[in-house]
Parts: structure tokens; sequence; C-alpha cells
């Protein structure tokens, strides 16, 4: 059993160290690859590539798990709504089409991600059976956020468009958890061991309207993933101290925490998980070692306890790889001493 798996499944203290975007966009490995395929979404569906890219940093940094190298946006993508990535300018998705959305079927879904699963399969083979292959899904609400053009900002989104539209919302965020679940026990069967639930955009969430839109969605993914047996990471990134009720209704077997919530606050509110990352990204673009005390912090706090190292979000794209290898080997000297 990998490191990963195991300190999810059974609580235990293992070392385990991954990323979140590790593989990808501050790589000059990756970059050599992106310039030659300007298309993202051709890229994630190179079954050669996508394998190639992420195992990039599992050679370079010696990290416990590799996480398939996709976008949450795939999803989408194989609902047949045009999502394009427009360089400096992130996604942009064709507008939504509801009957169009609701046409869609399990055969052609699967048909048009099969490089992903084929992917995952390669890297499997590959990859060092003590470490872990991570698939990954956007929850229906950030899927939503995204498929509906709702995000106005960074900050906000359009919550009128999406109350004025109740009804259609609810149908479209079951339809969307049908799908999540067959991209998830598609990516099971072709060898993750592990699965990670990305609500990138769950901090838009009134603290009102989190139960519906956050935490029962979540729920029914967790309990999908269990009944597959395969261990799940939930991270509902910026819903602050609401991560105290996610965790208590939810039930994931790891919590991931992104870089606004306080270590000390996670070690005493959240039990009966295991707790991964916190540190923000940002850190590692400064130019001193101060991103090592902040890791120093949080391996202090969770000292004793099954605990993932990771970041409070991904890997941004001006990060240093160096700045990468010296936090990895920072990581495992401190793991040594203990």
């Amino acid at each position: 059993m990998s490191n990963l798996k195991e300190i999810l499944k059974n609580k235990k203290i293992c070392k385990s160290v991954w990323f979140m975007r590790q593989a990808g966009r501050y790589l000059p490995e990756f970059k050599e690859i992106r310039s030659q395929n300007p298309n993202f979404i051709n890229l994630c569906l190179n079954s050669e590539l996508s394998s190639e890219i992420t195992l990039q940093p599992i050679k370079r940094f010696n990290l416990d798990s590799a996480i398939i190298f996709s976008d949450i946006l795939m999803i989408p993508y194989a609902l047949n709504q045009k999502v394009e990535f427009a360089k400096d300018h992130g996604p942009k998705l064709e507008e939504f089409n509801f009957k169009k959305f609701l046409n869609n079927d399990k055969i052609s879904f699967t048909q048009k991600l099969h490089p992903v699963y084929k992917a995952i399969q390669k890297t499997g083979k590959i990859l060092d059976k003590k470490k872990s292959l991570i698939g990954f899904v956007g929850a229906p609400w950030t899927l939503l956020i995204y498929m509906l053009g709702a995000k106005e900002n960074k900050k906000d989104i359009n919550f009128k468009k999406i109350k004025e539209k109740e009804f259609e919302v609810n149908l479209i965020l079951d339809k969307l958890h049908e799908f999540i679940c067959i991209h998830i026990e598609n990516q099971i069967n072709a060898g993750a061991d592990v699965v990670q639930i990305f609500d990138s955009w769950a901090g838009l969430i009134s603290p009102k309207d989190l139960p519906n839109y956050c935490y029962i969605p979540n729920l029914k993914i967790v309990d999908f993933c269990k009944k597959n047996k395969v261990p799940v990471i939930c991270f509902p990134k910026g819903i602050k101290e609401n991560y105290k009720e996610f965790n208590n209704v939810v039930k994931p077997d790891g919590i991931s925490l992104d870089f606004e919530v306080d270590p000390d606050w996670a070690k005493q509110n959240l039990s009966n998980v295991v707790l991964q990352g916190g540190l923000d990204p940002k850190l590692l673009l400064t130019n001193n070692d101060e991103f090592l005390n902040s890791a120093k912090k949080y391996l202090d706090i969770f000292k004793g306890l099954p605990y993932i190292f990771n970041l409070g979000h991904g890997l941004l794209p001006e990060t240093d790889p160096d700045k990468v290898a010296k936090l990895v080997k920072f990581y495992r000297e401190y793991q040594n001493e203990k």
C-alpha cells in the first residue's frame, strides 16, 4: 500500500509529500512540451504526453505521490461545452446550453475522456508501487460556476444569476454529480488509488447556502468514493471557519487546508481526518528562505499527527523549481531528525 493511501485509510503517521499543480507550468521540461502543444485540452488528451508530464515532478523531486496531469474542466469539455485556455486569461467556456447539457450520455462522455484513463494506466505501470497515483475532479459547485460563466472576478460571483435559475441549477448539480462519479470510477478502474475533490470556488458561497451547494454535493461524492474503497481528500477552498462544519458533515478521509486556515485552529477543530497542506505557495516566490520557516511551523504544529505535507493551493507558474527542491529536501531532513 502506498504511503498516501495508508495515511488516509488507516490514519497512520507516514512520510508523505506532494504538491497541488506539481506537474506543469513552472517546470522547464513542461514548458518545452507546452511550447509545441499550444492547445491545452488536446495536451490533456495526449496519453503519452500527459503521462510524461505527470511523472516529471516525480523524477525531479522524488515526491511520494503523482497526480495525473489533467484539468477539472475536462468534465465540461466531455459534456460538449467548448473549453478554451487563452494565454494569460485562464479558461473560457462557451455559453451554457441547458438542453444540450441534459442530452449527454455516459458512453460518449467516457469515450471523450478515454485518453485521460489511458494516461493513468500508462503512468501506473511506470510509477513506483510505494507511490500513490491521485485522480481528481472538480466539485459540482465549482464546475457549475465555470459552466454558467457566473464568476465575475476572483472574489465575486453573480449570485443573482444562480438564484434566478435555482430549479435549473439544482438539476445541473444533480447531473454533474452523476458524471463526476462516472469520471471518478473510470479513474479508479484505470489505476488511481486516491481521489481529490477540488471545490476551488467554495469560498464564494454564503454561509447559509454552504449545505446545499458545498457540503451535500461533496458528501455524496465522498460516499461514492468510500463505496469504491478508495480514500478521498476534499479541498473546500476559502470557507474559513466553516471547514469545521464541512468536516463534520462530509467526513472525508483527508481535508486539504488552504493558506487562509490557521494551522493551530485546524489542529484544535478538525478531528477524525487526515490534514493536508496549508503552506502559502506565494512564499516560494520570495528571494529569501522564509518559506522554510513557515514549512517548519506547519510540521511542528502537526508533529505526531497523520499529516500530508503540501501547499495551501497549487504551485504558481513563477515558482523556481530549485525552491521546490529545497522545500522537499527540508521536509525529508525534518522527518529524518524526528
